[in-house]
């Protein structure tokens, strides 16, 4: 432990202690369901507790959908889902202003965007116009139509999966919208023995559209989900630590091969995240092992290469792991 780390300065709570269990145990349900993608997971109880959201990225067919599914079950939280087709309009997420049958006055009825969790399926299977209209909602919790704003449920979850953006038919989400999204995961194809596991549970009958029969309960709900947001907002993060994110950032603004580097807003979001992890790991202070386990989820899909970059074969985790290491660690 560095001479910089704080101890622990008040003791952990009956409250938090259990809001941590319930969370805890949902990781143990979503395994019910879900095999091999562990860090998508923490992803989305990352987000959670932090009020952001998370882009979950992988080919099709590595249980993106029937992560979120399983999540939903395990949280006793409103759900809905909207699977985005390229002829989806933003009135069809948002909500919007309908004639009342009976009265003839104009009423607003509300989308799928009123929710807990949403699941944004196949968000880059949409046009950028229709992405747009989610900008509002995850960013500032509401909905403007026809003049007026309206707050979304709390808490309020956006758990959007997209498929690589080289396959056929998907539109790139802009910088703006990707850079509301606290974490992007990727979920990669599973190893030997999950794939096994895999095949073995579909054998013995697991019926992937049904949840609830895989024995996935709801044991945790928005009381825990509050509880822990109020919790990592206690987590104790030293100036050192503070100082090793921000010249992070900037190392991304310097690089070469980079044409657009983390803002200020992603400092922020890492900031935020590694308190969320600190907090799951049973601590109520950050250390910078926390942000460097954060950071590629929380940066990377910030960032822009450069076009040579690209031409070369750059990856933009490359460019992230070199910022990294040029930036001296707290000790």
């Amino acid at each position: 432990m560095s001479e910089h780390t704080p101890t622990p300065s008040t003791p952990i709570s009956a409250a938090d202690a259990d809001a941590r269990a319930r969370l805890a145990a949902v990781r143990t349900e979503v395994a019910k369901v879900v095999v091999g993608q562990d860090a998508a997971v923490s992803g989305l109880l990352v987000a959670l507790l932090c009020g952001g959201h998370v882009l979950m990225e992988g080919v099709p067919g590595v249980a993106k959908t029937l992560l979120v599914r399983s999540l939903a079950g395990a949280l006793s939280v409103d759900t809905k889902r909207v699977q985005f087709t390229p002829d989806l309009m933003p009135g069809d997420i948002t909500g919007s202003m309908v004639i009342d049958g009976q009265g003839g006055q104009l009423s607003f009825r509300e989308g799928p965007l009123f929710t807990n969790l949403l699941l944004a399926d196949e968000i880059n299977r949409t046009p950028p116009k229709t992405q747009s209209a989610l900008l509002e909602a995850m960013e500032e919790g509401q909905v403007s139509v026809d003049g007026v704003s309206r707050p979304l449920p709390r808490p309020f979850l956006v758990a959007a999966t997209q498929n690589p953006v080289e396959y056929e038919g998907t539109y790139p989400l802009p910088e703006a919208q990707l850079d509301r999204f606290l974490l992007k995961v990727v979920l990669p194809v599973p190893e030997r023995e999950a794939e096994l596991e895999i095949l073995r549970r579909h054998a013995d009958g697991f019926d992937p559209r049904d949840v609830a029969g895989a024995g996935v309960r709801a044991v945790a709900g928005p009381a825990d989900i509050v509880a822990g947001q109020q919790a990592v907002g206690r987590v104790q993060i030293t100036p050192e630590v503070s100082g090793y994110i921000v010249d992070i950032a900037r190392a991304t603004r310097v690089s070469p091969s980079l044409s657009l580097g983390v803002s200020p807003r992603g400092a922020t979001a890492l900031l935020h995240s590694a308190r969320a992890w600190a907090w799951l790991s049973g601590r109520d202070f950050v250390t910078p092992d926390d942000v460097k386990v954060l950071a590629h989820a929380t940066l990377a899909h910030r960032l822009g290469l450069r076009a040579e970059a690209e031409l070369d074969g750059t990856d933009v985790n490359q460019v992230l792991a070199s910022a990294l290491g040029s930036v001296p660690v707290p000790r």
